[in-house]
């Protein structure tokens, strides 16, 4: 462990707390709107298949909120043991950042939970239903200030060195920097296509076991409906992300795209394998001049290389992640609309369509991380892009503590992670044996059994 380097490791652990934390307000985030639609639907048709699905997913909500509170309480004691320079050198930016998220989001969500999970048959249908409407946007809102802040250390705006510390200069440059609108519309989108498949790999887990009631085709289809809208719109903003990221962290593009040297009409690499030793791609195969055409839109447009850059980040896991998150968009994009033709006007979809999509329950989790290690891996070695490096914000920790920590934060997630799935599909067995009266509270999530 002495052999270790303590930045390496405090990264590594930081990389694994915000790894876990991020895959419940992936959840959060669009299943709170996606139960104000069944509850609005049920609303305004009667129809008990509605209230069925919601009953069912508030319970999926209500455990991934808790997990995402609790993983990200650990995330802020990091903050002052392995990243002390982080709040000295920023604080005065990212703090008040930090407290409206939790005086306008997490205070709204709160205050509005228990009304949302116990509240039904307790209080009035519309009180009810503005609490689920309330829980939603306060996830919306988390999410809107969490982003700011992340969006700030990519494209930093706004602001003054003073003696080593940042000033506040311009709140409004501050919270609308340059990447903040492209970076917030992917990660709701993000959001979105993350439950539309886990609603619809888990109601495909109910179907290939027997259960053909409307509750379960009607959560099918709303998730694969929801997957085949919302993937384009995806593309779109990541198109448009591209182009807002090669303005302003060309080095993070380059390493992305495995461009070593500024290429006018750069070709698009399908696979290469980047090697820093020779600063150049090994079995690459490529398509001249598509990079370009995505990248500028022009098909010989110049991308800058990476021999422009003094500082640039490792190659070879933006390379990689970039691609498996691509991948995985496109085949979400495949499945969901073959899936949205398959079920439309009330048919069945076909079975290996249904076993495909259990697997892709989790599929939003393994895209949405790829592309999380991109934006954080792409901005290195800075912590703060241009202000503040990583290694300058590290504390003097010794390397074995932080290795200590960083095992016993791994076994951790691994057993909560474990407990979650196991959770969501006994809850998905239990909803396969019918549902009470629409007017039922909810009962204790410690009484689910």
């Amino acid at each position: 462990m002495e052999s270790l380097d303590p930045l390496i490791l405090a990264r590594i652990q930081f990389a694994a707390n915000i790894s876990f934390h991020i895959l419940f307000p992936t959840i959060t985030i669009a299943l709170g709107w996606v139960l104000l639609y069944f509850k609005l639907r049920w609303r305004n048709s009667g129809d008990e298949r509605w209230q069925a699905a919601y009953r069912t997913w508030v319970k999926v909500f209500a455990l991934a909120f808790a997990l995402g509170v609790v993983s990200g309480i650990t995330m802020s004691f990091q903050f002052g043991t392995n990243w002390p320079g982080f709040m000295q050198r920023v604080g005065n930016i990212a703090g008040p950042l930090l407290g409206y998220e939790v005086l306008t989001a997490f205070f709204l969500e709160a205050a509005f939970l228990g009304i949302m999970l116990y509240g039904q048959g307790r209080v009035s249908d519309r009180m009810h239903t503005l609490a689920t409407f309330l829980v939603a946007f306060g996830t919306t809102l988390s999410a809107f200030w969490i982003l700011v802040l992340n969006s700030w250390m990519q494209t930093p705006a706004g602001f003054v060195m003073i003696d080593g510390q940042a000033h506040p200069t311009d709140w409004w440059a501050i919270v609308f920097n340059p990447s903040f609108p492209y970076r917030l519309a992917h990660m709701l989108l993000a959001s979105g296509l993350t439950v539309a498949f886990l609603i619809a790999g888990l109601s495909a887990w109910r179907w290939l076991r027997g259960d053909r009631s409307a509750e379960v085709q009607t959560t099918l289809r709303t998730g694969l409906r929801l997957g085949a809208l919302l993937i384009p719109l995806q593309i779109l903003a990541g198109d448009l992300h591209g182009l807002n990221t090669l303005e302003h962290q060309p080095a993070k593009i380059a390493a992305m795209e495995g461009i070593w040297q500024t290429e006018e009409g750069a070709a698009l690499r399908l696979f290469a394998w980047p090697d820093e030793t020779t600063r150049s791609n090994r079995y690459e195969i490529a398509i001249p001049g598509l990079a370009s055409l995505i990248l500028t839109h022009d098909l010989n447009g110049v991308v800058r290389g990476l021999d422009e850059f003094e500082h640039h980040p490792p190659v070879a896991p933006l390379f990689f992640a970039f691609r498996l998150m691509v991948g995985v968009g496109l085949l979400m994009l495949a499945v969901s609309w073959i899936g949205a033709w398959q079920t439309r006007r009330g048919r069945e979809p076909a079975r290996w369509l249904a076993r495909l999509l259990v697997p892709m329950a989790f599929s939003g989790w393994v895209a949405t991380l790829a592309g999380w290690y991109v934006t954080e891996i792409g901005r290195q070695p800075w912590l703060v892009y241009g202000t503040l490096t990583t290694a300058e914000a590290a504390s003097s920790v010794p390397a074995p503590l932080i290795g200590i920590s960083l095992t016993l934060y791994l076994l951790l997630y691994v057993g909560l992670l474990v407990a979650f799935i196991s959770v969501l599909f006994h809850l998905m067995h239990r909803a396969m044996g019918g549902h009470a009266p629409a007017d039922t509270p909810l009962e204790p999530m410690g009484a689910v059994r």
